[in-house]
Parts: structure tokens; C-alpha cells; sequence
């Protein structure tokens, strides 16, 4: 692993070791005070079910069940971490790859898989969750978060002082998206309006194939300073640092300081998704190397040196994961394709005669077949 530029990691925020060792730190500590055992068990249960339902997916994805899939292995703890950093007045506005923040939201995460089978765009209420559909458009999103958290400002949604009532923003994407205009543009916005979103980077170190190195020379939170952001650059294999960071993050973004660049040093442990061969672009050094750094082990570690997690909870949470696996695979085998003529619907809010006029051309078009005598 190259020891500087993107790659350097003598300047992260860490809090565990990956040996599970608890580090103070003076910046952070007090964000991680309210971190007891039986919420730390937590994150550790969300982080396996997470890393379960993602190996479903993906063994669902090889038999032909699913178009494709974009593992999250590897990333659950910047994930967990930071998602339950939370509160119900946030809104999140997710990439593609975030499975394990839609957890903490209430997403039901075999509801995904309508997305990666080609059933539908979205498969939650955005506004029920307060987590947006995935974006596969690189970078995107964080025009729409910059304005979300533009709109939130303007409606007296932040720096009220009431915690009831003040929220913000938390926009993620991956290393490669910062290299998009889109990205960078909700950048100039979001600093200039002093609007209340947290840029979550989590840098995987690749993107797509391309390495990180081929993006950036400087670590990627270095360019917060050009924009006149605040940037933090984090352990993104600690779940313990990723929430006081993030925690810290948003308490400066309701409260109206403007927004914030958290750069989560992590590592995609799988491919970029299921059409990837990752073989050809890194080696089993570096795969070697990040797997001693796994998210979870580093956690099971410290709370088993704790004597705060037993068999009975490894048990437990392994017969959580055999069925949810169980429930994702018959789930996704019972979905129908719907009819074609469906994606007329919810393309507005309102009746639009541009639509009305098409469905009407297709179901002619569909008729035709029939009156000729052509089965589809």
C-alpha cells in the first residue's frame, strides 16, 4: 500500500484499533460518550445481518435471480457507523451501495432487490424513511441533497436550537463521484449557502477499476479546503469513529454551521458489482492486507475483550442471518414481472397528456400483435 497522497492513513481519525483496541481522541471522544455496550452490540449486529444479506444478494445475482448487485462487503462500518449517527429529522440521500445506511432507516432490505431485478426505480417512501431512492448516476444526487438542504434552511428546518425541529443533510458517494462535475458543483452550493449537508466520501480506494491514485494526488478531504468546507478525514473501518465524526458532523450542520466533508478511509472487500472481475486491478497482497482491517472482526474483537458479546449472541444473530437469507431468496422468486405498460405510471405526481397519449400509442401497439395473430 503506498503510505502517502489518497492513500496515506497517518491522519485518520481513529478510535479502535484493528486489533479492537479503544483509543481516546481529543477532537471526538465526547461524540462517542453515549456508545454503551448494548448499542455497540447493535452496530455489530446491523454490520453482520448487513454483510449477510449482501452475500444473499450477490449468491442471488450468480444463479440469474437479479440483473446485477453492488456489494457493500467491507464498508460496514462507515456505513452503521455514521447511520446511526441519525436522527429522525435528517434526510439521507444514498448512491447505490448503501445497504447498510438504509438499514438503520427502516428499509426492508429485501425491498432493494426490486431495483437490481429490473421491477422498479425505488421500492420504499423516501419520505417514510427519510432516505432517498438510490442513485445510479454518479454523483447526482448531491445536487438534489444540496438543494434538499438549501429548502430545509429556507424553512426554518435548521439552527432553531430545537432538537425537535432542526435536521440535515448526509449525501453519500463513493471515491470516484468526486471526480463529477455534479459533485463538485453541490460543492460551490453548498458553501456558498452554508447549507446544512454532510458530504460522506466513502473512499473505497477504487473506482470502478480505476485507483484512487488516478483521481486525486492529495487525500480526497483536502479538497474540502478549496470550497471552503470543513473536512474530516476518518477511519472508515471503525464504527466507532465513523459515528462520533459523522455525529459531530451533523450537530454542526443543524445547528447552522454550514456543511461538512467526511472523507471514510475504507476498502471495497468485493467487486465494484457483480459484472466486475476485481483479479484484474489488485493484488492478494492489498486484499490480505484490508482483510485484517475488517470492519467487523475489529468490533467483535474489542466487545469480546469487554465480555460483552457472548455464543448466545453470535448465535442468535447467525439464525437472524439464515433467515433472512432465507425470506430475501423467496421474496425475490415470488416478484412478477409487471406489465409493460406500467412504466407509465408514477412518471408525475399529476395526469399528463404527453404521458396519457403514449400509454394510449402503446396499448395500440400491443393490440396490433394480437389482432395479427403474433404471440409474444
Amino acid at each position: 500500500m503506498e503510505a502517502h497522497g489518497p492513500h496515506a492513513d497517518d491522519d485518520l481519525v481513529t478510535m479502535l484499533t484493528r486489533t479492537g483496541e479503544r483509543v481516546p481522541h481529543p477532537d471526538f471522544d465526547r461524540y462517542a460518550e453515549d456508545l454503551d455496550a448494548a448499542t455497540l452490540r447493535r452496530m455489530w449486529h446491523d454490520m453482520t445481518v448487513v454483510r449477510g444479506f449482501d452475500n444473499e444478494a450477490t449468491s442471488l445475482q450468480r444463479q440469474g435471480e437479479l440483473g446485477l448487485w453492488v456489494q457493500s462487503l467491507g464498508q460496514e462500518a462507515a456505513q452503521i457507523g455514521s447511520g446511526h449517527a441519525l436522527n429522525g429529522n435528517d434526510f439521507v440521500f444514498p448512491s447505490y451501495r448503501e445497504h447498510g445506511v438504509a438499514l438503520t432507516r427502516g428499509v426492508d432490505l429485501p425491498e432493494i432487490l426490486r431495483i437490481f431485478r429490473g421491477l422498479q426505480h425505488g421500492a420504499w417512501d423516501p419520505e417514510a424513511h427519510r432516505f432517498h431512492l438510490y442513485t445510479l448516476v454518479i454523483g447526482a444526487h448531491s445536487l438534489h441533497a444540496t438543494g434538499y438542504a438549501m429548502a430545509m434552511d429556507r424553512d426554518g428546518l435548521v439552527g432553531t436550537g430545537d432538537p425537535a425541529r432542526d435536521g440535515a443533510v448526509v449525501c453519500y458517494f463513493g471515491d470516484g463521484a468526486t471526480s463529477q462535475g455534479d459533485v463538485n458543483e453541490a460543492m460551490v452550493f453548498a458553501a456558498v449557502h452554508d447549507a446544512p449537508v454532510v458530504f460522506f466520501v466513502q473512499n473505497n480506494q477504487f473506482a470502478i477499476s480505476e485507483p484512487v491514485t488516478r483521481q486525486s494526488r492529495v487525500p480526497l478531504a483536502q479538497r474540502g479546503a478549496g470550497f471552503g468546507i470543513p473536512a474530516v478525514r476518518v477511519d472508515g473501518n471503525d464504527v466507532v469513529a465513523c459515528y462520533a465524526v459523522t455525529r459531530w458532523a451533523l450537530e454542526r450542520a443543524r445547528s447552522g454551521g454550514g456543511p461538512v466533508l467526511i472523507e471514510a478511509f475504507t476498502y471495497r472487500m468485493g467487486a465494484h458489482t457483480t459484472s466486475d472481475d476485481p483479479t484484474r486491478y489488485r493484488t492478494r497482497a492489498d486484499e490480505s492486507y484490508w482483510a485484517e482491517r475488517d470492519p467487523i472482526a475489529r468490533l467483535d474483537a474489542y466487545l469480546s475483550s469487554l465480555g460483552e458479546l457472548g455464543d448466545d449472541a453470535r448465535e442468535a444473530v447467525a439464525a437472524e442471518v439464515k433467515e433472512l437469507g432465507r425470506r430475501t431468496r423467496e421474496t425475490v422468486r415470488s416478484w412478477e414481472v409487471p406489465a409493460v405498460a406500467s412504466m407509465f405510471e408514477h412518471v408525475y405526481a399529476e395526469p399528463h397528456a404527453t404521458v396519457d397519449a403514449e400509454r394510449a400509442w402503446f396499448e395500440r401497439y400491443e393490440r396490433s400483435f394480437a389482432e395479427q395473430g403474433v404471440h409474444a
